[in-house]
């Protein structure tokens, strides 16, 4: 059964320099750029007759294409790290295209989605994160967003199939 998830991908020259942060995080395990995404909606396991209305269903929508404004670097997991997370501005378009998405998902039959949505690029995973984190994903930050949110125009969604 494949693990799906809808998501925005994003630009190769976006993800090129995201990419560019990688290293010097001990034990960080980085995620390929090509793999780079802003989840908008979990899915979960699901068998390939599903899979396929669902791709269906996700097809016929329709939006303009918008901006996707990145604005620094944090991470998720409280106390215990689990991820280093590069922020996505929360922009109206953006949130309307992941609600009608959490709509349409529970219409499918799913659970509502339990956790707050907040929009991020995940660009690595972490295990045994040091108290140190925090501030070197600052300084990461900083390197990178020196100045205001970095935008880039979202030019489509996709389901996607997790590993």
């Amino acid at each position: 059964m494949p693990r799906l998830f809808t998501g925005l991908e994003i630009p190769p020259d976006i993800g090129q320099t995201l990419s560019n942060l990688r290293g010097g995080l001990p034990g960080a395990r980085w995620i390929d750029p090509e793999n780079y995404h802003v989840t908008l909606r979990f899915i979960g396991d699901i068998d390939g007759a599903a899979a396929s209305e669902i791709a269906s269903t996700l097809e016929r929508i329709n939006r303009k294409p918008f901006e996707v404004a990145l604005q620094g670097l944090s991470s998720f997991g409280g106390k215990k790290p689990r991820a280093v997370v590069a922020s996505v501005v929360p922009s109206r378009p953006l949130m309307e295209l992941q609600a009608e998405l959490e709509r349409l998902m529970q219409r499918f039959g799913f659970d509502p989605e339990g956790r707050k949505v907040i929009p991020h690029v995940t660009l690595a995973r972490l295990r045994d994160a040091n108290a140190l984190l925090e501030s070197q994903l600052a300084l990461l930050s900083e390197k990178m967003y020196g100045s205001p949110a970095r935008g880039a125009a979202a030019q489509r969604d996709k389901l996607q199939r997790s590993e």
